[in-house]
């Protein structure tokens, strides 16, 4: 059976845990690998899941990632103000009535004879 050893490490309330294996006794018998951070350490299923950062590392990459969507919330946003903005322009501005093209089709009474006759 593959075990995997956690080095000892202080928490982020400056608490000294010693080390120890995995899987831990009563824990799961799939959770062989050191898993967490360097001040958060647990037993896990995946080989990847350990990050030489300090927890409060991934706050950082929250905080990131929630001003970046914020950002793009708003550039979204005038995007959208601006498009509704410019079709109100545009179709407020067409003319209201059809302009007069000169040209009248409807047939003469001249016309309407000579196609009587033939």
């Amino acid at each position: 059976m593959a075990t995997a050893d956690c080095t000892s490490y202080v928490t982020a309330e400056k608490v000294l845990v010693g080390a120890f294996s995995c899987p831990r006794e009563g824990g799961e018998a799939s959770a062989i690998y050191c898993c967490g951070f360097q001040d958060v350490k647990y037993c896990c299923d995946d080989p990847h899941s350990f990050f030489p950062y300090e927890h409060s590392y991934m706050w950082w990459l929250s905080v990131g990632a929630l001003v970046g969507l914020s950002v793009a919330a708003v550039v979204l946003l005038a995007f959208i103000i601006i498009v509704c903005v410019l079709c109100y322009l545009f179709i407020s501005r067409k003319p209201r009535r059809k302009l007069d093209a000169g040209l009248s089709l409807q047939a003469t009474d001249e016309e309407t004879r000579r196609n009587s006759l033939c």
